[in-house]
């Protein structure tokens, strides 16, 4: 059995994959001081309710975008997998997509993955939006190649920034106002409605943008994919995203462990 792990700069997802489908899948918050003995009770556990042990886990491969966590997460699969991690973006990792971006070692780990995962699930060309931390979107060609990449602030930054920067401004949940208009008439709903619609027009307006400029180059209409942790908090709200695949990264991940010359 492989066990992907996908470090995010907020958030650290754990899947395992049997050779034929997911067993299971969960988050944890990304905290690189994290030890390996911290990990393994908390996993071992989750994994427990569903009929699982370290015992099951034979292959393990990481992709992070928060370096500090790297130990941690090697040491957790040399103790508990008893083996050494494929980790994504070192040296010898193949990813059987070209990255036709100026400065490839700048892309990170999960823009690779997400690449990966999309063509070899949906085909292409796709632009692939991945909400976390920050809000990215990857153009992906017909051949799977990385064409390039924008980033925005994600949601929860944007509302964090708000409460910080504005002393008379609280602290707000993420989501739609529940009065489904864009005007607020009062701080909360003004607040929910700047950045949920604010959103939506972001994505919405950037898929054109990006649909305008890459579609004739690339010959195709995009397909466009939302991933990522807020992602579902804008299905039946964006015009432009016609897909919603939480588990990318973690089919992005088990592809790459393909293209490795793993087997499970």
């Amino acid at each position: 059995m492989l066990l992907a792990i996908d470090v995010g700069n907020t958030n650290t997802k754990f899947a395992l994959h049997d050779g034929e489908a997911w067993r299971g899948s969960w988050r944890a918050s990304t905290a690189s001081t994290r030890t390996a003995d911290e990990y393994a009770p908390w996993l071992a556990q989750l994994m427990g309710f569903q009929g699982l042990a370290f015992s099951d886990v034979t292959r393990c491969i990481i992709s992070t975008v928060v370096p500090q966590a790297l130990f941690n997460l090697r040491n957790l699969s040399r103790r508990y997998v008893g083996q050494e991690p494929l980790v994504v973006g070192e040296e010898g990792v193949e990813l059987g997509i070209p990255l036709r971006i100026d400065n490839p070692r700048e892309a990170g780990a999960d823009r690779l993955v997400n690449a990966v995962g999309a063509h070899v699930v949906y085909g292409g060309p796709a632009i692939v939006i991945d909400s976390g931390t920050a809000t990215t979107f990857d153009v992906i060609a017909g051949d799977g190649g990385l064409e390039g990449v924008i980033i925005a602030p994600g949601i929860n930054l944007s509302l964090q920034a708000l409460h910080t920067a504005a002393a008379r401004l609280p602290r707000v949940e993420i989501r739609r106002p529940d009065q489904g208009m864009a005007l607020g008439k009062n701080t909360v709903h003004a607040m929910q409605s700047g950045v949920f619609f604010g959103y939506i027009e972001l994505i919405d307006g950037l898929v054109a943008r990006l649909k305008r400029e890459e579609e004739p180059r690339l010959g195709a209409p995009m397909k466009v994919i939302a991933t990522g942790g807020v992602a579902s908090l804008f299905r039946g709200a964006s015009q432009s995203i016609e897909i919603f695949d939480e588990d990318l990264t973690s089919r992005g991940l088990l592809e790459i462990f393909k293209r490795n010359g793993g087997t499970l």
